[in-house]
């Protein structure tokens, strides 16, 4: 598999330990914080890294943002 971004073939799988913040600043406080361990696909060369949310977690994450998804948390960004 090539980089998507530099399109390097020095790609490597690793183990992460990764936990999510919810934007929005001091009114977030009371969200849970998500974390998950997944699988990293990381480039060698340019550090781009992928990784896929488990499904458990990304219910989280959608409850929590609310109905909006990805337009709400920018919504909320703005209000930071």
């Amino acid at each position: 598999m090539n980089c998507q971004s530099c399109t390097s073939t020095r790609m490597t799988e690793l183990r992460g330990e990764i936990c999510l913040h919810f934007p929005g600043g001091l009114e977030s406080l009371d969200k849970p914080l998500v974390w998950m361990f997944p699988k990293v696909l990381a480039c060698l060369d340019c550090g781009l890294a992928h990784f896929a949310v488990p499904e458990t977690e990304l219910k989280l994450i959608q409850e929590n943002l609310g109905t909006g998804g990805v337009k709400a948390a920018r919504q909320t960004r703005a209000g930071d």
